[in-house]
């Protein structure tokens, strides 16, 4: 396996183009490659090993975390390396303890009746909703236009009177922004909330992030044992050839 290898022979072995093996030997995600007398790259199979390192780390870490690990790896970093990946794993566990606080929040302000024991009164103006929420007039102006709140308007002045309902929605789209949720993901939550007065719909979204971080700490850990492999001279795990979905090699 450590016979000499041509960049397609990587490349063919990864289901990737050449010219991204030689982008990866450009940038340091692949460790020096001496030349021939012809100026043709030769690579091994430490090369091998990298390349699969790097692309099973990058399931679990993301594209440019990965890349930075292996560029450390390849200057002589290793603890910078692994500094990297202690870095990963603590966001991750930060990620876990945010969308556990912010479930149990939404779910608290899902349950609150709508009878006023949610905002102060009813028939709020923007201002007085922004000050209780601790947000932006602008924030506020933004979700309506994107359809996640519809507070009335008066008669003649066309000023938005917001009422105890919509001021729930308005802190759980608070909360669910700052938990980094995107508008299409926020409407059917809210939707669910107004149509039928349960929280199924949040607790679903709840569960897909959920589920999703199951899968990037799976992926890690096994990202982390194919670097142990590599940077201790064992042969990395296996790699599934393609790369992950919605992702750029």
């Amino acid at each position: 396996m450590d016979r000499a290898l041509r960049p397609v022979d990587l490349a063919r072995m990864a289901g990737i183009s050449t010219q991204q093996i030689r982008n990866y030997a450009d940038c340091g995600i692949l460790p020096p490659a001496p030349r021939t007398p012809a100026g043709y790259r030769r690579f091994d199979g430490a090369h091998r090993r990298a390349l699969f390192t790097y692309r099973v780390l990058a399931r679990g870490y993301g594209w440019e975390a990965a890349r930075s690990i292996m560029q450390a790896v390849h200057t002589g970093d290793v603890g910078l390396a692994l500094s990297l990946v202690d870095a990963a794993h603590a966001a991750l566990h930060d990620e876990r303890l945010s969308l556990r606080a912010a479930g149990e929040a939404l779910e608290a302000v899902a349950q609150q009746d709508v009878d006023g024991s949610v905002a102060p009164s009813s028939g709020m103006r923007i201002g007085e909703v922004a000050a209780h929420l601790g947000v932006r007039t602008s924030a506020l102006r933004v979700w309506e236009s994107e359809g996640l709140l519809t507070p009335r308007r008066a008669p003649g002045t066309g000023y938005r009177s917001f009422s105890s309902a919509d001021v729930r929605d308005a802190r759980m789209i608070n909360m669910l922004r700052q938990g980094r949720y995107p508008m299409s993901q926020i409407r059917p939550i809210l939707d669910g909330l107004r149509r039928t007065g349960s929280s199924e719909a949040l607790r679903a979204a709840i569960a897909r992030r959920q589920a999703e971080l199951t899968r990037r700490s799976t992926a890690m850990l096994e990202g982390a044992a194919s670097l142990h492999h590599y940077v201790t001279g064992r042969e990395p795990a296996a790699c599934h050839e393609d790369p992950p979905p919605g992702c750029g090699a």
